[in-house]
């Protein structure tokens, strides 16, 4: 009798382990990780909520941040389905890992650099920045906009004059930030990022020669790939409706 209590136990025991594990399965079946540049926050929000309405047993996981730090974290093994990055530097390092599904990866949207500041400042181009004392930039290492920004400075000849002037941020919402809070006398941002601005407005477009054309590549991870629910919302990112809502927030959609 006793044994036949024991086995029954046992018997009930791993009934509840194996319903935990399903429970855990079927919770994480629908979660899709989203790893995205900082500047395509308020476009990946406003796209991940009309999917959700038509989908709402998918849940999102969303990592934003500077392109180059999100890269380094899915090296690192962090969980990522999707990667868009606001340069082709950062997808090309992935795919070089071995990291990225090479035949989904294309161009998603495109977008513009110019310098914000505070109404009235008399700054109108990048040889009027020689009169500020603080301009705030994302870190060239990791971010594609600082990058972008250091780009220009060099082939407009600014780069030495500056050098002692620049404030590196963790991303471009920092930099954002920063001429926002007056921390700074302005900063380099993207045209979407400076729309959202409510103390600060653009004082000049920087010119499309001095820099490389922003560029937002997209793809799924390797791992994304094996995931329905990723490469469905990664199809919805090509839809019509996905590219409307990217001009809407001012990005120029592919």
């Amino acid at each position: 009798m006793m044994k036949s209590m024991f086995k029954y136990l046992a018997t009930g025991f791993m009934m509840i382990i194996l319903a935990l594990f399903l429970l855990t399965s079927m919770a994480m079946a629908g979660d899709v990780n989203l790893s995205v540049a900082a500047s395509m926050k308020d476009a990946v929000n406003q796209l991940t909520d009309n999917f959700a309405k038509k989908n709402p047993g998918v849940k999102f996981i969303k990592n934003y941040g500077a392109s180059g730090a999100l890269a380094k974290q899915i090296e690192s093994g962090a969980p990522a389905d999707i990667f868009i990055s606001a340069n082709e530097k950062w997808m090309d390092y992935l795919k070089e890992k071995k990291l990225m599904d090479d035949r989904s990866i294309g161009t998603f949207a495109y977008n513009e650099l110019v310098f914000v500041g505070k109404p009235g400042m008399k700054v109108r181009s990048m040889q009027d920045l020689a009169e500020l004392e603080k301009i705030a930039i994302g870190s060239p290492q990791s971010v594609p906009a600082g990058e972008y920004a250091m780009a220009a400075l060099k082939k407009s000849g600014m780069d030495k004059e500056l050098e002692r002037k620049l404030v590196m941020a963790k991303d471009v919402r920092a930099c954002l930030m920063y001429a926002e809070q007056g921390e700074v006398d302005g900063s380099f941002v993207y045209k979407t990022d400076a729309l959202l601005a409510k103390n600060t407005k653009i004082l000049f477009v920087v010119p499309q020669e001095l820099y490389p054309r922003v560029t937002y590549p997209k793809g799924l991870t390797a791992a994304g790939s094996k995931n329905k629910d990723a490469a469905a919302f990664f199809n919805y990112l090509n839809s019509a409706e996905a590219r409307k809502s990217l001009e809407q927030l001012g990005f120029t959609a592919k």
